[in-house]
């Protein structure tokens, strides 16, 4: 059998979702570290953006085609819920977590931070600031669901938690919101328990590169 491929550096929140999700699934999987707009990249999604997916004759962009892929091509536990309710509690955290935690608490927070673009690599302070209360806002959600549910959908582990997961393991590393979280108790437990789970712990990327 063709062995999956996951092409994008592994730092990138939405490759670790989709190495997650065939982790979970138990799919031996390689990671090939492009960057965005790599060649190899622009040949399977014209966005350029990362992640991108080559298994066989079978190439994809876009994180949730791939979870999806990967769900419905592999046995194992089903990622999405069989039951259309849960499936659909669980689609709409994943679309909250992609449209809604992630364009403030990673594109704009966090690359603040970790990509600040300032004369002197100083955080962007102009990035940062009208973004945390915001991102307290979003981890306080996070806190009720978690609290409320066990997993962010329910019960059980699904790929909500997947695309979760990563954003919150790089909200620990910036001040404002390792501070937050600190304050966010079933939030901490979620993400310590998260992060002891086999498909997640064999997973976690290396530091980015400085």
């Amino acid at each position: 059998m063709a062995e999956l491929e996951i092409l994008g550096i592994p730092q990138s929140n939405f490759v670790w979702v989709c190495r997650i999700a065939a982790a979970e699934k138990g799919v031996p999987h390689v990671n090939t570290p492009l960057m965005p707009h790599a060649p190899d990249i622009l040949a399977i999604t014209p966005t350029g953006k990362v992640p991108a997916m080559r298994h066989g004759a079978v190439t994809l962009g876009e994180s949730r085609a791939i979870c999806g892929y990967i769900d419905r091509a592999f046995p194992g536990p089903a990622l999405i819920p069989a039951d259309p309710v849960a499936a659909a509690k669980t689609e709409q955290w994943v679309s909250l977590v992609n449209t809604w935690v992630d364009p403030v608490s990673v594109r704009q927070y966090l690359v603040g931070y970790f990509f600040p673009g300032t004369p002197d690599g100083s955080p962007n302070r102009a990035m940062i600031d009208p973004a945390v209360p915001k991102m307290q806002a979003q981890i306080a959600v996070l806190e009720q669901a978690v609290a409320a549910n066990g997993c962010l959908a329910g019960p059980d582990f699904t790929l909500a938690d997947c695309y979760a997961v990563p954003i919150l393991y790089y909200l620990r590393m910036a001040p404002e919101s390792a501070a937050a979280l600190a304050a966010s108790p079933a939030l901490t437990a979620y993400l310590d328990r998260m992060l002891a789970r086999p498909s997640i712990a064999s997973t976690v990327p290396p530091p980015f590169p400085r």
